[in-house]
This record gives C-alpha cells, structure tokens and sequence, in this order.
C-alpha cells in the first residue's frame, strides 16, 4: 500500500509557501547578472525635452553582504587600480587637467564657503557645521563632474601651538638620511627586470596567545595599549612612509590594505613600487615610532556622575563643584611627556615581486581578499575564549580617546575640541569604538597619490570607453546625453508617483542583459576566428 502522502493542491496555501519569494528571484537574478539589488531612486529631468524619468543608481557598497553586485565591481576596481601602478616603468602622468566651466563656477563657490567657514568655525559651531554640509554638498557635485585632485581642506591654523622636542628618542635607533627625489619608479637590473616589494607590518605583542587568538591570560594581556596602538596604527604607518622614503631616496609609492589578525590587532599589506632591500624594511620598521602628544588619559576621573552642560561659555562643568572642565588647549599647554608610543612589532615580511607574474597576481588578490567583507564579519568571534576577548578589548577601547574631538575625553576631566551642548559625555560615534571594528581604522585601503596616476573615477571610465569603443567598432553606438540639459534629484521614500524599486530592478536587469549581449558580439568580431588569444583588457572589461 502506497503510504506516500498527497500533494497538496496547486492553489493551496502550502503550495503558495513552497514558490519562492518575487523579491528573493529579483535579488537572485539581479546577483548573477551584476546589478545592483538595492539603488536608490533618482529623478531625471530633461530640460529640453520636458522628459521625465526614474533610474535605479547603484547604491556603491562595497560589502557583499550588502550587495553583491556592487562590492565585486568595487574590489575588480581595486584590483586594476593595484595591477596598474604595481610595475610601472615611467612616471605617472599628473597633469591636471583644465577645469570645465561647470567645475570652475563650482570651485569658486566653494572657495568662498571654505572662507566663511574659517571665520565663523572658532565662534559659532551651528553655522560651522552647516557650511561643513553646504562644502561637502559642493565635492560631491565636483567628483560628479569629473574633478580629479584634492581639494582643499577645512583645516584652521590653531591660535597657539606648543613645540615638541623633535630629537629622536634613545630606544629608537637612528636612520641615514637622504634628499628625496622626485622619481616615483623604482631601479631597473640587468636592462629588463624592474622589481617591486611586497611588506607585511604588524603591531607590537601584547601578551602570549593561542593559535585562535585569544590571550593565554587574559589577566596579564595588555589591553590597554592593544587599544591604544589600534587607535593610533594609521599615523604609525603614516611615519613608516615618510621614514622609508628618507632613507631609500625617492618618492616611494604604495597600495596597502588594513587588516584584522587574529588577536584582532590591525596589520598592514602593502605593495611598493620599485625594489628595496629587506635590510632597509626591517631598520625603518624598527627606528619608526609615533609620539602621543595628548593630555594624561591613564585613570577615568568620572563614572558614576557625568560632567553636565553649564552653556557655550563654561562648557562642561564638574557636577558637584560647578568647576568648568580643562579646556582642550590648556590640557595640550600641560603635557611634558607623551601620553603613548607606538611602534611596530618584531615581525616583518618583505618579498620582491615582478610584474607581470603569477607571483604578482596572487599578491594582488591577497591583497584585496577581504575588501568586501565588513571589519566586523573579519573579526568574528567563533569561541567563548574569543568574544571574551572581543569583548575585554571593546571595554578598553570605549574609554580610550580616538582624537581631540571624541566625546570619551570629558570621562578624564578634559573638555574635547568642538565640545557643544549635543555632546554626551563618554559616547563617540567614531569607528574605533564599535565592537564590530574593535579600533581598526576607517580606511580599508590606503593609496598614495602618485601610485598610478589616477583616481577610481579615472579607472571606471578607462573601463567604460574601452567597452563604448569595442562597441562602436561593430557599428554599436552609445550616445551620451549632454549633462548641462538633465536635472537630477533625489526621491524620497514612499513618494507615491516612484515606481516600485523592484521594477527598476528589473528594467535594470533587462538592460544589462541587452548590454551583455552587445559585448560579447563585439568581443567575438575582435577575436577573430576560433582559438583566437583574447587580451587580458578585454577580459577584464
């Protein structure tokens, strides 16, 4: 007797539960074809045709477990970025280019809003804060149209600085000293082999630790300066650089990325342009050291009872005697001895690579291995010994300073610059106080300016003519539209005449199909016959 159980009808409940969700297929389907499963909406305008339209605008994350589609083309991205100025055998091109009429009238106004800032930022915080957002509203614009280069930053000269003894410390061995010159490209062996390097910096131990991680004893493990060297690791590495180039004689160029170990200490890959003996690496990383110039932060003055708000003039008061805390400058005025170094651990790796090599592309991807997961998804604690761990760490780095400016200060009797009635003693938002980042910094990947000579705006579009020419070549033309006729906005949530996000989607995966199509007919014209070699930029492409 057949005791097989029947299906339940086409219609039924169960059946309807068994059919994957609409939304789950678009994600799917828009996940293999590379498109973006979460954009935002923007309304576009066409000033000479009075056409209306909504398009999906790839939301740019680059965590996949954000979205897919948008961290692997950020990380492809990277990765061309790292491949193109690894070997280069000339200098990078720099000359900027002429700023359009667009980009000057733009730049002249924020010229003038830099220098608004910069008389009202010392007296009057709300307007300051303001022409902050206004100037940042501005460099979006700007990198919109294409503007390559830094702008100039929103720095004010201090009334008064106190000056630091620069003589190097005595547990710090001394390095040669040379001019830099402005080459950027390394030397070249036996006429045809021009190496570059491959370092890996680590901090300093802080006590012994099993193979997961966690210390051995976590009573004895210093935790303290564990959070204090993350806090500080980038201006550490900063130092490194400058050191290197000292001693080897040229502009050193680099493309590293910051990194979580295993005891969730921040460790540095790096790839340098041009060959340097792994003698050199390991003196800089030994004599390189950074001085904390930052008032006593050894001993929290408040815990139970809070410093509470007395106005714009007193600031922050003492709640029983009504005393104003130490104001920032006045704090700095005090200082006699640093209140931390850090300094690179004992460890260091340093590998000459060549270009174009296996060796090369591995190194290329193992530098980039971790670009689209979050810190958080990195550091992830898998054993009781290592959330304790994660957690003891969070515990010192959230009492630990992260600049002049974070609001953990007032715990230490020490009123932080910008220091405002919004202010909550002992809470900062920056990132080394989350425990999903446990004190790494913010920047992921750090690359100097002169690396390959252009910047991931300038990299995306050498991508985009590249295909818009494969293209053309088979009489596909992609017309763009003038930018001065089409007037963008951004559409808020729940706007009623908007399109549901998941038919943009979908329009979006249709078009991307339809583009996909078009390149591969354009790729199979270039290739020739069968068999044919197809080039590497046409793959990456």
């Amino acid at each position: 007797m057949d005791t097989t159980p029947p299906s339940p009808p086409a219609e039924s409940r169960a059946a309807r539960m068994r059919q994957p969700l609409a939304a789950d297929v678009i994600r799917a389907t828009a996940e293999k074809h590379g498109v973006c499963v979460r954009p935002f909406t923007m309304e576009v305008g066409d000033t000479t045709t009075g056409e209306l339209r909504y398009v999906p605008v790839p939301c740019g994350s680059t965590v996949e477990s954000a979205c897919l589609p948008c961290a692997r083309k950020a990380k492809a991205l990277r990765q061309v970025q790292c491949r193109e100025g690894w070997h280069m055998d000339a200098e990078p091109d720099l000359t900027p280019a002429e700023p359009t009429e667009d980009q000057t009238e733009l730049l002249t106004y924020r010229a003038d809003l830099v220098a608004a800032y910069r008389d009202v930022v010392e007296h009057d915080e709300a307007e300051a804060e303001e022409l902050r957002g206004e100037i940042r509203s501005v460099d979006e614009e700007l990198r919109q149209l294409g503007m390559r280069g830094r702008l100039p930053t929103l720095d004010v000269p201090t009334k008064r600085s106190v000056k630091r003894s620069t003589k190097r410390r005595q547990d710090a061995p001394n390095l040669p000293r040379r001019k830099v010159a402005k080459t950027t490209v390394g030397r070249e062996y036996a006429g045809k082999f021009r190496p570059s390097m491959f370092v890996t910096l680590t901090c300093d131990s802080y006590g012994p630790v099993r193979s997961d991680g966690s210390p051995v004893n976590p009573s004895t493990y210093d935790y303290r300066r564990a959070a204090r060297d993350a806090v500080h690791f980038s201006a550490l590495v900063d130092r490194w650089w400058q050191n290197l180039r000292r001693v080897v004689g040229w502009d050193a160029q680099y493309f590293a990325t910051v990194e979580p170990q295993r005891r969730a200490a921040p460790h540095l890959h790096t790839a340098i342009r041009g060959a340097i003996s792994h003698e050199v690496v390991r003196q800089v990383t030994e004599a390189t050291y950074h001085q904390v110039w930052w008032p006593n932060h050894d001993q929290v003055v408040y815990v139970d009872r809070m410093p509470v708000w007395d106005g714009p003039d007193r600031g922050f008061v003492d709640p029983d005697t009504r005393d104003p805390l130490t104001a920032w400058e006045d704090a700095v005025d005090q200082v006699e001895d640093p209140a931390h170094v850090v300094m690179f651990g004992r460890q260091v790796h340093s590998k000459g690579i060549l270009g174009g090599t296996n060796e090369a592309g591995r190194h290329i991807g193992y530098l980039t291995k971790y670009l689209t997961k979050s810190t958080g998804e990195v550091v992830e604690a898998d054993t009781a010994q290592q959330r304790d761990h994660h957690d003891r760490l969070h515990a010192e780095l959230s009492v630990t300073p992260c600049s002049p400016r974070c609001a953990v200060w007032l715990l230490y009797g020490v009123q932080p610059k910008g220091v405002n009635a919004k202010t909550t003693a002992g809470h900062c938002k920056g990132r080394a106080h989350r425990r999903t980042t446990l004190g790494l910094p913010g920047r992921r990947v750090l690359v100097s300016r002169k690396w390959s000579g252009k910047t991931l705006v300038d990299h995306k579009a050498d991508r985009k003519a590249f295909v818009a020419q494969a293209l053309a070549e088979i009489g596909i033309e992609k017309p763009q539209p003038d930018p001065g006729r089409l007037v963008w906005r951004k559409v808020e949530p729940g706007d009623p005449q908007v399109p549901p996000r998941d038919h943009l989607v979908m329009r979006a995966i249709a078009e991307r199909i339809t583009w996909r199509a078009e390149y591969d007919r354009a790729l199979l014209a270039a290739s020739g016959p069968p068999g044919a070699d197809v080039s590497a930029t046409q793959q990456a492409a």
